[in-house]
């Protein structure tokens, strides 16, 4: 659907509008779920602007001892060396203009390198999980009635305790006044925890007479714009903390009439394998309704 509202991911795509945007009251906020790349860019930017803006402040003063006359590179370099405290000693302020912004330069570069040092420990420390998501759901047949199934994996292969994973079903309705709402379903699961989340796990959603699947095809989820989402919260032992994952499946990705390929097998010299490369796979298996 080209109107998705969320994301493969598990992430909204809607676009807010008429909020305000406090940058610097969701900076921390912002820090921690930018990608590495557009933080190693911003870190970067900021250090060559503050060295520029100074190595323009120690032209204009003059004062620097063997830098040359109007050189904005030596300017600069002293810059550098004066932010991160290098002191190589060739180069040295003689003025009391630059002295002065030495002193001030030397006090942003120690509280500059204690406020990052800080952010980057608590994005490095930022517990984050791996789980692996199905690229489909079935509905096949499963004790005797349909039901919804899709697979996830903890690709990390580490303990993941007290694992909890909820399924939801959004779609438009009409409510009994004829108003059109988006509603939100929760869907009963066989098994809705796990005391161990370490390899696969194979979550199923029976589609009985009470279940908001019930007598839909995927006709009628495209025609409702349905969306199934899942979330998934467990705690990481080997940080201790809590790490959660998110998915969504649209009506195309939902396959009616198939089963997932069986992934588990003994191995040749014994024991009991899974198979990763088979975790997407998927076979025809008949889907016949209860009366």
């Amino acid at each position: 659907m080209a109107d998705r509202l969320i994301s493969k991911e598990g992430r909204p795509s809607i676009v807010p509008r008429g909020l305000p945007k406090p940058f610097w009251g969701d900076f921390y906020h912002s820090w921690l779920n930018a990608s590495w790349p557009r933080v190693l860019f911003g870190v970067s930017c900021v250090y060559l602007l503050v060295n520029l803006v100074f190595a323009i402040f120690y032209l204009l003063s003059g004062g620097i001892e063997n830098a040359r006359p109007g050189s904005f590179s030596d300017a600069f370099f002293f810059s550098v060396q004066t932010i991160a405290t290098i002191g190589y000693g060739h180069m040295s302020p003689l003025s009391l203009p630059a002295h002065l912004l030495v002193t001030v330069e030397s006090f942003f570069g120690i509280t500059g390198v204690a406020m990052m040092t800080g952010l980057m420990f608590a994005k490095f420390a930022r517990p984050t999980s791996r789980v692996m998501w199905s690229e489909v759901c079935v509905v096949t047949m499963m004790d005797g009635v349909p039901a919804l199934m899709f697979r996830v994996a903890n690709a990390r292969g580490n303990q993941v305790v007290e694992a909890q994973i909820r399924v939801g079903l959004m779609r438009d309705e009409l409510t009994s006044e004829g108003q059109s709402i988006r509603r939100i379903h929760d869907l009963k699961l066989v098994r809705s925890s796990s005391a161990l989340f370490v390899l696969s796990w194979l979550v199923v959603h029976p589609i009985r007479p009470d279940s908001p699947l019930y007598g839909a095809s995927e006709e009628t989820l495209r025609d409702s714009r349905s969306l199934l989402f899942v979330s998934l919260t467990g705690l990481d032992e080997t940080f201790n903390q809590t790490i959660n994952a998110r998915h969504a499946y649209e009506p195309g990705e939902i396959f009616w009439g198939r089963r997932f390929v069986d992934i588990m097998g003994q191995l040749p010299g014994g024991g009991t394998g899974i198979d990763y490369e088979k975790f997407h796979q998927t076979h025809d298996a008949p889907l016949t309704k209860t009366p």
